[in-house]
């Protein structure tokens, strides 16, 4: 049961007096976290994506929120009946936060971790419990757990890669020698103990890629970390004897903000090696015969017989792989279309000796081109011999 007077309950009800988030808002966080995954993927850059288990650590400044304090049962009737409120509240120094993780990422952004955390904050005043004078305060904090973490990868924006989180766990707040007194009265609370409490975060920060070690990133990131409130043992005593005069618990209020700088390593997978290029085809070998024809003729002479013979036996050695191009051309003497007939003509004679030699028809292509692609440029009309020709192509 919580102690407090009108004044306190006022001041607790009173927006901005305290910073609480319920289990519920944690929730809610920790679904927006997941369903933004797909998202932070079309952004994310595949360097920086982390798959597979990773390590992360940090350091830095601990500010502790005021907390106030309500001792409970006999201990806040003694103090009533010295004539001093019991109720009030505590004031830190900032400390020493420290976290270390373990997690695991998804390739998309996504990642889920555990996290051990330590944090110190030496006391520093105190105020309230009116009636007991002056306040004078002395002792620290220490604050220790496990948490259970979800992550969200933001994007790669630049060497920059935004994240944010939420986690829930389990948080010891342990109270070393804490003591209170008043200029204006004997009695010394002494409160020393601990007590583990649920706890939740809320994370946020930056993480910066080091291009000369792959997976490694420096971090700096804000976290907020709270627990149900902790019930720690508690005792008034008196300064002069030292003897005591009640003992109960003081029930107490533990919200961290860590500013923390660290350091990850992700021990993604190597990238697959590329693909062994394949090796280039071997140039194929095009072997030209040209066998030249008469004017307006399309009849094999003995040495173009000679030629389209060994055109043929170059053919029949090179077994089944070689094809046989056979094109015909004339001069450009006589009319287009008289040539387009005469270059058929040849081209015709040219593969039927073929033939004749052993060659295969299938294999053979026969085309005819008549005066449109000359060996040699002439003007229309002109007789020009080594245009009258067939070529043989061998490939």
């Amino acid at each position: 049961m919580l102690h407090r007077n009108p004044a306190d309950r006022a001041r607790a009800a009173a927006p901005g007096w305290k910073f609480v988030l319920t289990s519920r808002s944690w929730l809610l966080l920790t679904v927006a976290v997941l369903s933004a995954s797909p998202v932070a993927a079309q952004v994310l850059r595949p360097s920086d994506a982390i798959t597979g288990p990773y390590v992360a650590g940090g350091a830095g400044l601990n500010l502790l929120q005021d907390p106030s304090l309500s001792p409970e049962g006999n201990t806040a009737t003694q103090l009533r009946g010295i004539g001093i409120n019991p109720s009030g509240s505590l004031t830190f120094n900032p400390g020493f936060a420290g976290v270390l993780s373990l997690g695991w990422g998804f390739g998309n952004g996504l990642r889920a971790e555990v996290e051990g955390n330590f944090r110190r904050n030496d006391a520093d005043g105190a105020s309230g419990f009116a009636g007991a004078g002056r306040l004078g305060v002395s002792g620290q904090q220490d604050s220790y757990g496990i948490m259970g973490n979800v992550l969200l990868d933001l994007g790669s924006f630049g060497p920059v890669v935004p994240y944010v989180g939420a986690g829930l766990g389990y948080v010891v707040t342990d109270w070393r020698q804490l003591r209170l007194s008043g200029n204006a009265t004997d009695v010394r609370l002494t409160a020393t103990g601990s007590d583990g409490r649920f706890a939740f975060q809320g994370i946020a920060g930056l993480a910066f890629p080091l291009d000369f070690l792959p997976g490694a990133a420096v971090t700096a990131e804000y976290r907020f970390l709270g627990t149900q409130n902790p019930s720690i043992p508690i005792r008034a005593e008196s300064r002069t004897t030292g003897a005591t005069i009640a003992s109960g618990r003081v029930e107490t209020e533990t919200y961290n903000h860590s500013l923390l700088v660290g350091i990850r390593y992700a021990f993604n997978p190597a990238p697959p090696a590329p693909a062994a290029a394949a090796p280039a085809p071997a140039p194929s070998t095009v072997r030209t015969f040209l066998v030249f024809f008469d004017y307006d003729r399309a009849d094999l002479t003995e040495r173009a017989r000679q030629i389209v013979a060994e055109a043929s036996l170059n053919a029949r050695r090179a077994g089944g792989e070689t094809r046989l191009e056979v094109s015909g051309h004339t001069d450009r003497a006589g009319t287009p279309a008289y040539n387009q007939g005469l270059s058929q003509r040849r081209a015709d004679a040219v593969a039927a000796e073929l033939v004749r030699n052993g060659v295969a028809r299938g294999d053979i292509l026969v085309t005819a081109f008549g005066e449109t692609r000359p060996l040699v440029a002439t003007a229309d009309g002109v007789r020009e011999p080594q245009n009258r020709r067939v070529e043989i192509l061998l490939r």
